[in-house]
């Protein structure tokens, strides 16, 4: 019985987050523009970094990946959930068209958070060894970090994304989200699934809370080297420096910690929907919101790219 559902081809297809067409329009209209303020706000760190010497800094270098980051990230989820809550019927989704959202999103995903480690490290060592900190922070070890980073969340995506679709799924299925997160098409299998659970959880473990340790511990020594800092203008650039991180930090760890570090016999759809929706389409936003608010460098470097755009607009109308 088993064998023979696995031959037909398995489509799966989103739980529409309404009934009603009206709700689905509005919703649609939220996420779009949602969707095109990250895609925006994301672009203008990466191309303002680019642009400006005075941001080639490794602390910069990091930003401007993280941001490239969340680009790719959001449009890994953004452009099939607008398909599907516009469409008036059901939006199907192949098996391997799942797998490879599956693993673009926890690619993506994991890289941000390992990179959100490595960004502590470079504050750690900013703050609390400045007299190395370019001996230490080199180019070459910069970006060997930030390889690093995507190295290992591609092997991660790869063997989860290899673990779940080899499972059987008996036929078409209801995905209880707006995309294919690990937990919802889990469930849809028809097999037991207590040893992905378990790799699951210790993939989260990785990416999570392994990474979240250390950006706790960097902080523990950044905040004891601040309060050494006699001056109080001093204290202000080295706080302001990394309340942006931290708070970014917060809002990535504690949404993915609600969902993947809690028991999945837990598991809620409708606390996953919520969350979900606010990690991927209301964090992107936030980010670069967060940085450009909290960072005067670049608020002065974006704002000097924002006057030269006027003033070239300005000379072409006349």
């Amino acid at each position: 019985m088993e064998e023979g559902n696995q031959t037909g081809m398995v489509l799966f297809h989103f739980r529409p987050f309404s009934r009603l067409p009206e709700v689905q329009m509005l919703i649609f209209v939220v996420f779009l523009m949602m969707y095109l303020v990250s895609i925006g706000g994301n672009m203008s760190i990466v191309l303002t970094t680019w642009t400006n010497r005075c941001l080639h800094t490794p602390m910069y270098f990091f930003l401007a990946n993280l941001a490239s980051l969340e680009i790719f990230y959001s449009s890994t989820i953004a452009p099939l959930t607008l398909a599907s809550v516009l469409s008036a019927e059901r939006t199907v989704v192949s098996l391997a068209g799942c797998g490879a959202q599956m693993f673009f999103f926890i690619f993506l995903g994991s890289a941000d958070c390992i990179l959100l480690a490595v960004m502590a490290y470079d504050r750690f060592v900013a703050i609390c060894h400045p007299l190395r900190y370019t001996l230490i922070m080199s180019w070459h070890l910069c970006v060997q970090l930030a390889l690093g980073s995507l190295l290992l969340g591609f092997i991660l995506a790869m063997q989860l994304t290899v673990l779940i679709f080899r499972l059987p799924f008996c036929s078409s299925k209801e995905i209880s989200l707006f995309y294919c997160d690990v937990l919802p098409v889990m469930r849809l299998a028809c097999a037991d699934t207590h040893v992905h659970e378990a790799i699951l959880f210790v993939v989260s473990v990785i990416v999570l809370t392994i990474p979240f340790l250390l950006i706790t511990l960097s902080y523990v020594f950044i905040v004891d080297a601040i309060l050494k800092i006699r001056s109080a203008e001093g204290r202000r650039k080295a706080f302001s420096t990394c309340s942006s991180h931290l708070t970014v930090v917060l809002l990535q760890y504690g949404c993915g910690s609600l969902i993947y570090l809690c028991p999945s016999s837990s598991y809620s759809p409708e606390r996953g929907q919520v969350v979900s929706v606010v990690y991927t389409f209301i964090t992107p936003v936030l980010n670069p919101l967060i940085y450009s608010m909290r960072n005067r460098e670049l608020k002065d470097a974006l704002s000097r790219v924002i006057m030269k755009l006027l003033l070239v607009q300005t000379q072409e109308t006349f």
